[in-house]
């Protein structure tokens, strides 16, 4: 064998062996995406503007742009040319059990990143700050939380909302009768309705739900804030290797400016079922963690 083919066999072999050894070394939920050629996608069916269904059925949204651009990130790093997207519906109730059962790879819509659940499952990089807030009609005489005594809450199951009125409750004697609809859909349909003076949720949701409103011009959000939360898309815990893929991907959107773009398309731009603009300028918090991405909970 002449010295050219050698050398052209050896780095064939290693290249090989590399291969081997890349394939033998994956674990976690990046060997289970590319023994089975498809990641599952947890998102959100009703949750304007981050994860929810157009008027085509179409998971949309801020939430569900910034996933999409994470799932290209793990076909990338696997090295496939076709990766499968299998998107599942979670509610706030079933989003945590099912990326513990392995049902979901990967959730990303309205999900609070905070310490009670990283017990149970990890999170991604931060990508939303946000405060629980009130949603009520015009008129109503609801200014902020005290005034919810004795009166019909309604708030989405499973949410932190709903832990932290439930705990207000307790605490101050109010005697809110609180309901808990199965999502934020169903929570403001319950409000609309006048079955309840007020829904507590994320502000930005609340945005989201007066945009649905037959006439938006009709409801306002007050109160002061009950909690500062970051969203974060949810993982399995103790995935370090796919966390990474994740973390470094979100990073980069960060700081190339790509996530501030998805932010205005969903925040400061018609966006569907109505072509309703939210208009919520991208705040000082918002730009801090795109300048330093981190993973840390608010609470």
């Amino acid at each position: 064998m002449n010295k050219g083919l050698g050398i052209f066999v050896a780095a064939g072999l290693a290249a090989a062996f590399a291969t081997i050894s890349h394939a033998e070394e994956l674990t976690g939920t990046l060997k289970k995406v590319k023994d089975g050629g498809t990641i599952s996608i947890g998102h959100r069916e009703t949750s304007i503007p981050f994860s929810y269904y157009d008027n085509d059925q179409k998971v949309v949204g801020y939430s569900q742009d910034i996933a999409l651009q994470l799932v290209d990130a793990v076909k990338a790093h696997l090295g496939m040319t076709e990766l499968n997207v299998n998107l599942v519906p979670v509610t706030s109730q079933t989003r945590i059990p099912l990326l513990i059962n392995n049902t979901v790879d990967l959730e990303c819509g309205t999900t609070t990143n905070n310490k009670e659940r990283q017990k149970q499952i990890g999170f991604s990089t931060n990508f939303f700050i946000i405060g629980t807030r009130l949603l009520t009609r015009n008129g109503s005489g609801i200014s902020d939380f005290p005034d919810l005594a004795g009166k019909n809450v309604v708030v989405s199951a499973g949410t932190t909302s709903e832990k932290v009125l439930r705990q207000m409750n307790e605490a101050k004697g109010m005697d809110m009768r609180i309901i808990s609809a199965k999502d934020h859909g169903e929570a403001f349909v319950t409000l609309e309705s006048n079955k309840a003076v007020a829904f507590m949720s994320d502000d930005a949701i609340l945005y989201g739900e007066i945009s649905k409103a037959k006439n938006p011009a009709d409801w306002h959000i007050t109160g002061t804030a009950q909690t500062n939360e970051v969203y974060a898309c949810g993982m399995r815990k103790d995935d370090p290797a796919f966390k990474k893929v994740i973390d470094d991907q979100m990073a980069e959107m960060m700081k190339s400016g790509e996530m501030a773009k998805i932010y205005d398309k969903w925040f400061n731009a018609p966006i569907p079922p109505r072509s309703v603009v939210l208009g919520v300028p991208l705040g000082d918090e918002m730009k801090k963690l795109y300048a330093a991405p981190n993973d840390i909970p608010l609470q």
